[in-house]
């Protein structure tokens, strides 16, 4: 136990450093706190200073080297980097139509995990979708699978939906106009959360662990997830007149995507 709690704090210590030399500036300190009244305002000038998916994906590599394998978190982050590096590519080779809205909207959706990390380093809550990984991160009876779909789950069912918002306000468009770089967005995390099942589960020698891991994460759907934050993008979008109400829709969509999450990092084995 003292091995993973001092995994944590290097961890911790670590990102604080990466942060201070990439230079991260113009993120707001409590990401929890004020994530819904982003929906009411104009959250395009103030969610993070990132144009292109390149810079993103250079952050995410030094956070990869600085982060202990064995981090819960840090194994999404890896989960994550392969995925943003997959749409980087699909935009330079003109898989999207609309390489700048394709762009904005990928670099809005990182910036949202990046301002997290970044929050927790110095200290500060985590949103209650995020909140599960980061507490369990250090936890022995935790399986890399599950610290994988955990963030995914928070990532695709909270955040996803706000960067949609956000896109649409710096593209000053509609949902409906972001709607076929969304599906192809989710379409390679279809492709990529496949991959990633068959990486992280457990082999045959393991079958006590593995018999409950594949119940529980047969639980959850990244489709399931994509649609539903397809359906609060939209939702958030025809409330942004009413920030109040807005943001109430925003805590609770933040509240129920936790709850999700604290199931997939059950402990299946005992530390």
């Amino acid at each position: 136990m003292a091995q993973t709690q001092q995994i944590g704090q290097d961890s911790e210590q670590a990102v604080r450093q990466v942060g201070r030399q990439v230079g991260r500036q113009g993120i707001g300190p409590d990401v929890g706190s004020d994530v819904g009244s982003d929906v009411g305002s104009d959250v395009g000038s103030d969610v993070g200073q990132f144009l292109a998916v390149g810079p993103v994906v250079d952050r995410m590599r030094a956070i990869r080297s600085a982060w202990h394998p064995a981090d819960g978190v840090a194994v999404f982050n890896r989960v994550y980097l392969t995925v943003t590096e997959e749409i980087g590519h699909a935009i330079e080779a003109g898989t999207f139509a609309d390489r700048r809205a394709a762009s904005t909207l990928d670099v809005r959706f990182a910036e949202r995990y990046l301002t997290v990390v970044d929050t927790v380093a110095g200290g500060g809550p985590a949103p209650a979708c995020w909140r599960p990984l980061f507490h369990y991160r250090r936890h022995p009876g935790v399986r890399p699978l599950q610290f994988a779909l955990a963030g995914i789950n928070a990532h695709i069912g909270h955040d996803l939906a706000l960067a949609v918002v956000d896109a649409c306000r710096i593209l000053e468009c509609a949902p409906a106009d972001l709607e076929d770089e969304f599906d192809r967005v989710g379409d390679i995390l279809v492709l990529l959360e496949e991959r990633i099942r068959e990486e992280l589960m457990p082999g045959p020698d393991l079958l006590e662990i593995t018999d409950p891991l594949t119940h529980l994460l047969g639980c959850w759907s990244l489709d399931r997830a994509r649609d539903g934050a397809w359906l609060a993008a939209r939702s958030l979008w025809q409330l942004r007149g009413l920030p109040e109400l807005a943001g109430e829709c925003t805590e609770r969509l933040d509240r129920s995507v936790g709850l999700v999450g604290r199931m997939l990092l059950t402990p299946l084995t005992r530390p």
